[in-house]
């Protein structure tokens, strides 16, 4: 923490407050500005910077590029310059292309960085606010809540029960609790300044309140997250596997060419000519724009999905996407519309039904029954208290916008709605009640209580919420309307808490304890019995109407749908099944404390018939996660808070919500979900697969023309003819075919239907049989057909210069007809829009502009040794180059009537 006047830790809060000219309402925000300038961002980001010298350097540093270099020399030492400057022009070329693709992918990845930067709850001005946490300064008061990561090394002076995980500074894995007075050693080590919270600690349970005592790289993380930055992110595993394939290829294609070499050398031709022949065949053939066209294609995918509110923060997502097979999904907020509403409450023996939806407190509540009595009911008013004081969440109105907003959870907040609803407000409430101790909610334990000193009595009140089975079970009476206490009915409240929730309603019971005056400390244990029932209040989170649709498409592609949630088992099951998850007649679901008294092997056995799991915590999450990946399946998991995080690191795809989400689960996470939609996740999984068709495509586009290449060049060399194409030819041919078109296949758009297409095998190679098939085909046609125009040509007494221009421009035609046949594997190219991706569209009609002025512009014509060409000429070359999209219509066709049915 520094030495001397700097070791914070050691002073009181008001010497720090008074050194740091600050205090408890915080900066104001011109202040905050002014030590922005002077401090700097909060920002450990500090890694090697993104500079476009790099990345042209970079564009350099591939052994393929060495070919066309070591090609270059060789052609200048034989004195052939012109076919130097064409190598070099395409070397130039080639650089420009990287280095724009890699830009643009560098921006949009930036992009989507700044996107998922997470924010802090700072008092600036007396007032809490949200903000950036890299524009927190030195001074700032920062709030910390349950959940939250710590944006700053700060001192703290306030603390309710907070405790921290300090694993990532200290690599204890055991919480720290935190308190608030001074530490009298000057030496003690990050571990043990309990009174301090560091960045990038994680807050696992509690509240408190710190002033910002470092930022950036002055934290005790800086220096130590400066290396992680420094570190090279891990390559996506699609794209790992493309470059060995290419290695594969491009070992083979070498060989190919040294074939070749040998055989030109045998039947006559000169060495310097076949050497040539056989380096500009190789660079030809091998696809060594595809790793840089994978990546392109990704970033593509990447802001595809941005658009469709999923943030990408580890890119081998993309791939991963498109396989997946499993969704494991929250209910609340995800598949709902989590605007929760108190719709009906039990409580003195009665049912109320409570009027107005939303967060506004306009509305009443009224009895079920009007015979029973109407809303004077003490246990009535107590239970709508407990829930309104035993809070972490707040409403306010929004002055500007005239409407209340919740600030906190949506469940919490539903309660403080009905409290309102019933004549109750917090300001005036707490007049009487001053709150002195609190137990957090947890998830392990089902509930949380806040312990009030009430001013008017001689005695403290515990008031507690949480899961009615939890609650229940701690009580031993309930409050009647009288206000007087009666025996507690267990198994009639069990019995309305299953009514209630076979509804669809999520339930939360309250409950008080008293403590004498001199009891200020609550610990679980203490309220563990003796508590006293107050109610049941029912609250219903409507569906997101967007979300039967996408679960009908996801079951459609092969895709299951599980809802992994807390709440309990009926009300799962009630929405699971009007979401179409849960099936009627199957053990569809299962609770936390049934997964408890199964091993791992019963559970991976039930896993094919359990649609819902209710009541689980994070163990139990996790436990569901690691056996559908033993299952063989490929498993999205989406998650919220801290107890998510063991779930959405073991998934393969770790998805968190980018509203209700803590830091926590988005740091842990592989793709956040900006409007925590579940039909968001679909869209994402439909665009992941788009990317993965897109490569496949380009895959097969190169590779086929590349087989064409070898072909024509292997046939003229057995058949002892001239070879049909000269080095600078060839390359031209690469340049204008290959050279953009693989580009612009990546910005293909979705095939129709491409969502209800089963998911992909995970151990599928990229060359499917059908692909490997085709592309034989395909090379066959090229290269044979190419080969008839050229011995056309030479038996027609043609130029030896007018046979050549004619195959080059036979072969390019053909590669160009092919984009056509590559757009997908099983749709007519005839049923395809053409302008449906206007890059490839006009990508071609250049090349074919290029074509023409190779052949007709007499500098081009002196650069590539090409002939003007007459009408006749183009009468053949363009029939003869469409054949290879009536080919592969005829094998598409084919293959559509002998599928099966």
């Amino acid at each position: 923490m520094g030495t001397g006047e700097e070791i914070y830790y050691a002073k009181t809060i008001d010497e720090i407050f008074t050194e740091l000219k600050t205090g408890h309402s915080g900066l104001s925000q011109e202040e905050a500005e002014k030590r922005l300038e002077t401090y700097g961002k909060n920002s450990i980001e500090k890694g090697p910077e993104f500079s476009i010298f790099k990345i042209i350097v970079h564009q350099f540093m591939d052994p393929l590029i060495y070919v066309l270099i070591i090609a270059a020399v060789i052609t200048t030492l034989l004195g052939d310059l012109l076919d130097t400057a064409i190598i070099l022009a395409v070397v130039f070329i080639n650089a420009i292309i990287g280095v724009f693709q890699e830009f643009k992918a560098e921006k949009a990845i930036s992009a989507l960085k700044s996107l998922a930067a997470p924010k802090a709850s700072v008092v600036r001005d007396n007032i809490v606010e949200e903000i950036d946490s890299e524009n927190i300064v030195p001074g700032d008061i920062v709030l910390l809540a349950s959940g939250t990561k710590v944006p700053a090394d700060m001192r703290l002076f306030e603390v309710i029960r907070l405790e921290a995980d300090e694993s990532a500074l200290t690599g204890e894995s055991e919480p720290v609790r935190k308190s608030t007075a001074p530490i009298a050693d000057k030496n003690a080590p990050a571990g043990e300044i309990i009174n301090s919270a560091f960045m990038g600690t994680i807050v696992l349970s509690g509240r408190g309140k710190g002033v910002v005592i470092a930022t950036g790289l002055k934290t005790q993380l800086g220096q130590i997250s400066y290396q992680v930055a420094s570190v090279k992110p891990a390559e996506a595993p699609i794209k790992a596997r493309l470059e060995r394939m290419s290695q594969k290829i491009g070992l083979a294609i070498v060989g190919v060419s040294v074939i070749a070499i040998i055989i030109g050398m045998l039947s006559g031709k000169s060495f310097a000519e076949m050497l040539l022949t056989g380096i500009a065949l190789a660079v030809s053939a091998i696809p060594e724009g595809l790793p840089i066209v994978v990546t392109i294609t990704m970033a593509i995918g990447v802001n595809r999905m941005a658009e469709r509110n999923a943030i990408i923060r580890k890119l081998p997502a993309v791939e991963t996407l498109g396989s997946t097979t499993v969704i494991a999904s929250d209910k609340t907020g995800t598949m709902t519309k989590n605007e929760m509403t108190v719709v009906k409450i039990f409580s003195g023996g009665r049912f109320y039904d409570v009027k107005g939806t939303g967060f506004s407190p306009d509305g009443e509540i009224v009895p079920e029954n009007a015979a029973a009595g109407g809303v004077e009911n003490a246990a009535l008013e107590m239970c709508l208290r407990a829930g309104l004081l035993s809070n972490e969440s707040r409403l306010e109105f929004d002055e500007e916008q005239e409407m209340y907003k919740p600030r906190g959870d949506p469940t919490e907040v539903s309660l403080i709605v009905s409290a309102m609803k019933f004549g109750l407000r917090e300001g005036v409430e707490l007049i009487d009640y001053t709150c002195v101790d609190e137990i957090p909610f947890e998830s392990e334990r089902m509930y949380m209580a806040s312990l009030f000193r009430n001013k008017n009595v001689d005695y403290n009140i515990a008031f507690i919420k949480g899961a009615p089975d939890r609650i229940i079970k701690m009580c031993d009476s309930a409050l009647n309307p009288d206000g007087r206490q009666a025996p507690l009915d267990m198994k009639k409240l069990e019995d309305i808490n299953d009514e209630m929730a076979r509804g669809g309603l999520r339930i939360l019971a309250m409950a008080y304890k008293r403590f004498p005056e001199k009891v200020i400390d609550i610990e679980p244990h203490m309220i563990e019995e003796g508590a006293v029932f107050l109610g049941m209040q029912g609250m219903y989170d409507p569906p997101r109407e967007e979300v039967y649709t996408a679960i009908e498409q996801a079951k459609s592609s092969g895709i299951r749908v599980i809802m992994v949630t807390g709440d309990h088992k009926v009300t799962a099951v009630s929405i699971a099944k009007k979401l179409n998850i849960a099936e009627e007649g199957k053990a569809e679901a299962f609770t936390g404390q049934e997964l408890e008294s199964i091993s791992d092997e019963d559970l991976y056995s039930k896993l094919d018939k359990v649609s819902v799991y209710s009541r689980v915590s994070p163990i139990h999450k996790l436990r569901i996660v690691q056996q559908l990946i033993k299952k063989g399946e490929i498993v999205a998991v989406t998650g919220d808070g801290v107890n998510d995080t063991p779930a959405l690191k073991a998934a393969h795809i770790g998805i968190a919500m980018g509203r209700s989400g803590t830091d926590a689960a988005k740091e842990s996470a592989e793709m956040v979900i900006t409007d925590d939609n579940f039909a968001s996740i679909f869209s994402a999984v439909k665009e992941g697969r788009v990317v993965f068709s897109n490569i496949r495509k380009v895959i097969l586009f190169l590779l086929s023309s590349g087989l064409g290449e070898v072909i024509l060049i292997l046939s003229t060399l057995v058949m002892r003819l001239p070879l049909p194409l000269i080095p600078g030819q060839i390359i031209w041919m690469n340049l204008v075919t290959n050279g953009i078109q693989d580009v612009a296949m990546a910005f293909e758009p979705a095939e129709k239907g491409i969502e209800y297409q089963k998911p992909r095998p995970q151990k599928e190679p990229i060359i499917s049989r059908l692909m490997m098939e085709r592309l034989i085909v395909i090379g066959i046609v090229l290269g044979l057909g190419t080969l008839a125009a050229f011995v056309w040509q030479l038996n027609s007494g043609a130029s030896i210069d007018k046979a050549r221009t004619v195959a080059l421009t036979t072969m390019v035609f053909y590669q160009l007809f092919n984009v056509f046949n590559s757009r997908s594997e099983m749709i007519s190219a005839f049923r395809m829009d053409p302008f449906s991706n206007k890059f490839l569209f006009f990508s071609v009609v250049a090349s074919l502009i290029a074509q023409v002025a190779i052949i007709y512009w007499e500098p081009m014509q002196f650069i590539f040794r090409t002939t003007a060409l007459e009408l006749n000429d183009w009468l053949v070359i363009i029939p003869v180059a469409f054949t290879v999209i009536i080919v592969v219509e005829i094998e598409k066709a084919l293959r559509q009537y002998l599928s099966p049915r």
